[in-house]
């Protein structure tokens, strides 16, 4: 259990529920259930610049990163076909993966076929189930893909001043504008009641908060004297209750809650909002293709790690179908932004493709 484990280490309660939101970060849990430990191992894992934990923001946005990624496979012959869904794997006479085809009726063959999809788009909807064993069929549509996570991005006319710590006379960001901003997080009984809510269909009603500011260190993401503020907040459930779904109504109502609450932290933030873009659950799920809107692309609980992430039997990266191969966050290790998944999926690969 992670509270015994930062009982064990830690007695200041405001220090133990911030690090315990690394516990329970895109995971529908709570500080007290089994397993959560593990998650915010997770988050510590590796290093950055040879510091052990460490996080880091990526100059540009996060979508830099991604053409960093694809610059250096370009460099070495690679084609990229951005905005061409593919519609289904093609198999060969034996079963095995022979390329894809695109929606628009584009065939592209190749003896060997990597998904970074979830496991769900992957074998559910790309793969005829007929061509699957029927208990990996029934695995793969049994992992929980349950998320708590609303995340709100924001555009502000100026920098936020916390009551904890006033901005500078000049608006110059200060050094906890550079940091991971955590807030509803006093104590890890809050966060246990956040979730309480949400296990019960209501969003919480003091959700569990991290705020960043990219801008603060990256100014060329917003004009001169604005910012854009990242708000990762949980619990909220896929499904309201009553079987209610997300309207217009209910998204802009939990923003407010939320909004409230940074409001009292500091003051005017409500009213520096230019802008902001709520995306619930089943929005994360439409608009990137994440299950449920789960981040890992399945829950990182005990029962979905290791030699059973994404099923028992193909935690190796290989799957049922020859040459198809998995490669993202729900393929071992799970989640995050690390490339463990991806990298250790392609040595796998390579090593086949040497026998074809």
């Amino acid at each position: 259990l992670l509270g015994q484990i930062l009982d064990h280490w830690f007695e200041s309660e405001p220090l133990k529920a911030t690090l315990a939101t690394d516990a329970v970060i895109g995971a529908m849990t709570s500080p007290h259930t089994p397993g959560s430990g593990y998650v915010l191992l997770h988050h510590v894992m590796g290093e950055l610049e040879g510091r052990r934990g460490a996080w880091g923001y990526v100059a540009g946005g996060m979508g830099a990163l991604s053409q960093a990624i694809a610059q250096a496979a370009t460099a070495r012959g690679a084609h990229i076909f951005a905005e061409k869904a593919v519609c289904h794997v093609l198999l060969g006479r034996d079963g095995e993966a022979q390329g894809v085809a695109l929606q628009d009726g584009t065939e592209v063959r190749s003896k060997l076929v990597l998904s970074n999809a979830s496991p769900q788009i992957t074998f559910l909807e790309l793969i005829p189930q007929e061509q699957l064993p029927k208990d990996f069929v029934q695995q793969i549509r049994q992992i929980d893909t349950r998320s708590p996570v609303t995340k709100i991005n924001v555009a502000v006319d100026r920098l936020p001043s916390f009551l904890a710590a006033p901005n500078a006379r000049d608006g110059q960001p200060l050094p906890h504008h550079q940091c991971s901003i955590h807030l509803n997080c006093e104590g890890t009984q809050l966060l246990h009641q956040a979730f309480t809510e949400a296990a019960h269909g209501h969003p919480s009603s003091r959700p569990m908060i991290e705020l960043c500011i990219p801008s603060a260190l990256d100014p060329g993401l917003a004009p001169p004297g604005c910012h854009v503020v990242s708000l990762f907040t949980q619990y909220t459930p896929s499904m309201l209750a009553g079987g209610r779904s997300w309207d217009e109504q209910a998204r802009n109502a939990y923003a407010d809650t939320v909004f409230d609450c940074i409001e009292d932290y500091a003051p005017g933030f409500k009213a520096s909002v230019i802008g902001r873009d709520i995306l619930t659950p089943p929005d994360l799920e439409r608009i990137f293709g994440l299950p449920g809107g789960n981040i890992f692309h399945g829950g990182m609980s005990l029962d979905q790690l290791y030699f059973a992430r994404p099923a028992p039997s193909y935690s190796g990266y290989r799957s049922p179908v020859p040459g198809l191969y998995l490669c993202g966050s729900g393929a071992h290790p799970g989640g995050g932004v690390m490339g463990a998944a991806g990298r250790n999926a392609a040595h796998v690969a390579i090593k086949d493709f040497r026998h074809l």
